[in-house]
């Protein structure tokens, strides 16, 4: 797996992976739900667009519901288009919940 030049931080208390540049701060929010982890939403501001911070924060994503040997659930929009332009990660969808 490719490495993000991009630190990828883990808010464990607002459930959430961050990345944060000049003073803005890029979001994935999960929610734990069953066995699974559930992607919720990608917020990047607009002066951090463009730059692949939202694809770090989705392989970030993946990569720790790997480690948590956690099945993913996906709501959110780009990380759905995530998956379609890295069909490497549909491994990890929950079969449930997403036929492949």
């Amino acid at each position: 797996m490719a490495e993000s030049h991009y630190e990828v931080t883990h808010n464990k208390e607002q459930l959430q992976f961050e990345v944060a540049l000049n003073g803005e701060k890029a979001v994935l929010s999960y929610r734990l739900y069953k066995k699974d982890i559930a992607m919720m939403h990608t917020t990047v501001p607009k002066e951090m667009e463009g730059k692949g911070i939202a694809s770090a924060l989705a392989k970030y994503a993946f990569q720790y519901a790997a480690e948590q040997h956690k099945p993913v659930m996906v709501y959110c929009p780009f990380v759905a288009g995530f998956i379609k332009k890295h069909p490497e990660y549909r491994k990890q969808l929950d079969p449930e919940y997403h036929r492949q």
